[in-house]
């Protein structure tokens, strides 16, 4: 299905991401894991890709820095020498009541969320602009479609990466490249484990039970296939039924 493409796939050392650079490999892709703090687990990510007789390098950065995202495009353009899928996963959040909410968090979860988003596309534009095909794939959230419950932060961020997601879509179509997002509830992951989430909310949603990371994945796989080639400025809603919007 994506035999000879390269991925980038963002905060992939554990959750969503890790399980969607698999996923990828599985489908032919070779991947540029990127992590920002789990080398651990992108290392092993690598391993993991590499067994499956993909090519895979792991390649670090904070996405809310410019220069480090700058730095990490590079490193897997020179290993890999093309990007053609970039799955912008990485992502922070914590629970805040509003009155409660100092500004250097604010920064931090719509830097990383948000900017870091626009960051990395921008990076990757050039490389899919000259070969004239691309897949950007966003990972929102239902906070940006609903407020969610995590807080103002996280629903600001992840609902600006849905506008992100159709203005890009709309501007990139004539570079026959494509941008479309995933909006996940109901995915236990360290995410939500550390925003200090209950495990039991996580299964109350119509379909009786909590999403997985693989279920998250198989969604981005068909958005970076052929077979998504008409779809643009989508977000597919990945909550069990929760939400019906």
């Amino acid at each position: 299905m994506l035999d000879g493409r390269v991925a980038l796939v963002t905060g992939a050392g554990r959750g969503i991401g890790r399980a969607t650079a698999l996923a990828l490999a599985r489908a032919g892709a070779h991947v540029a894991v990127s992590y920002y703090t789990s080398i651990d687990g992108a290392e092993a990510a690598v391993g993991e890709i590499s067994g499956l007789g993909r090519r895979a390098v792991a390649v670090p950065a904070d996405v809310a820095d410019g220069a480090q995202v700058t730095a990490m495009v590079e490193a897997a353009l020179r290993e890999m020498g093309r990007i053609d899928i970039l799955v912008n996963n990485a992502g922070i959040a914590s629970q805040a009541a509003t009155a409660d909410l100092t500004e250097a968090e604010w920064d931090r979860v719509v830097d990383v969320n948000l900017k870091g988003a626009f960051l990395c596309a921008r990076a990757v534009l050039p490389t899919m602009m000259a070969q004239h095909w691309g897949r950007i794939i966003n990972i929102s959230s239902i906070a940006g479609q609903t407020g969610g419950r995590l807080g103002a932060h996280y629903a600001a961020a992840k609902a600006g990466l849905l506008g992100l997601t159709k203005f890009l879509a709309r501007e990139l179509a004539p570079w026959g490249i494509t941008v479309n997002a995933v909006a996940p509830s109901g995915i236990p992951t360290d995410l939500l484990s550390r925003a200090g989430v209950d495990p039991a909310v996580l299964a109350e949603r119509p379909v009786g039970r909590a999403g997985t990371p693989e279920e998250v994945a198989a969604a981005v796989v068909f958005l970076a296939s052929d077979a998504a080639a008409y779809i643009t400025g989508q977000t597919i809603s990945l909550n069990g039924g929760l939400w019906m919007g």
